[in-house]
């Protein structure tokens, strides 16, 4: 996918939402074990990589998700991350969008010249129950990054955030059900709290996906298929657009860039009921529709 950079593989569990790892699922699949960690061959420079025609294979403006099959603050990275950050401060263009399970780790492994933060960086903390987010949400208010949301997915237990997006610092919350083997159920009135308080403070929320087991009305419903969990999460109407989002994206010479410069999202007719939507980079291009998928 094009707005995801995996610059190395493999992930440690730590928490209750590591139990059923969808990496460590999707691994086994090929016979992988999920708990190796490796630098990525071919990805670990994609931020960085070129056309043949010299132009950056990432435009300026998109938005890319790092280490989505691992953790970007986990210590078996510690020898890699400082390429890894010199490449994004090089792509200062592009936003950069990193989610944590280990925020206790943080500090000390930004780099020298982090300052008060930059402004491309994009900072989630991982929240999957009120126990995580008790724990994890003091260290994020302290944390310097000019851009801070909250990822609570998977969702297994009831959660309030409202003592610490009252705050300000909280730009959006994402939330999702659990899949794959021995998916934990997730239930609407834990989706329908979160939703609320982020539309109390005015804070962007998106609800991507049910999950495999999603429980609404006293109804359990089993939904293997993501496609299908994606669509009625759209359904159930949580998303909600909150308060603009701003990024002050630079040029290699430190320059702002001008909106009309920067990489404009497009979408395909399947595209309208995905609850995704809301935080995505839009279409790739890959050529993978099919015709009626063409709006």
């Amino acid at each position: 996918m094009h707005d995801i950079w995996n610059p190395w593989h493999g992930c440690k569990k730590c928490s209750e939402g590591c139990q059923h790892c969808y990496m460590y699922y999707l691994d086994s699949l090929r016979n992988a074990d999920g708990s190796q960690i490796y630098r990525t061959k071919n990805g670990f420079d994609y931020p960085i990589q070129k056309k043949r025609n010299g132009s950056y294979k990432i435009q300026s403006g998109e938005q890319i998700r790092v280490c989505m099959t691992s953790d970007f603050f986990l210590e078996e990275a510690d020898d890699w991350r400082l390429d890894a950050w010199r490449m994004m401060k090089m792509r200062s263009d592009v936003i950069f969008i990193l989610i944590t399970k280990r925020p206790q780790r943080v500090h000390d492994c930004l780099p020298a010249n982090w300052g008060s933060g930059w402004e491309n960086i994009f900072f989630h903390v991982t929240c999957e129950n009120q126990k995580r987010a008790d724990e994890r949400m003091p260290l994020l208010m302290d944390l310097p990054f000019k851009h801070k949301g909250v990822m609570c997915a998977p969702l297994i237990g009831q959660i309030s955030l409202d003592p610490w997006l009252s705050l300000g610092q909280i730009e959006e919350v994402i939330c999702g059900g659990e899949n794959y083997d021995g998916a934990r159920p997730c239930h609407y009135d834990w989706v329908k709290q979160l939703q609320q308080e982020c539309i109390s403070h005015k804070i962007r929320f998106c609800f991507i996906e049910t999950g495999t087991v999603f429980i609404k009305d006293g109804k359990c419903y089993h939904l293997p298929d993501k496609k299908l969990q994606s669509e009625q999460a759209y359904k159930s109407g949580m998303n909600y657009e909150g308060n603009p989002i701003q990024f002050k994206l630079m040029d290699p010479l430190g320059f702002p860039i001008p909106e009309s410069e920067l990489y404009q999202k497009h979408y395909r007719a399947r595209c309208e009921t995905c609850a995704s939507r809301l935080i995505c980079n839009g279409c790739a291009d890959c050529g993978s529709c099919q015709p009626d998928d063409i709006g």
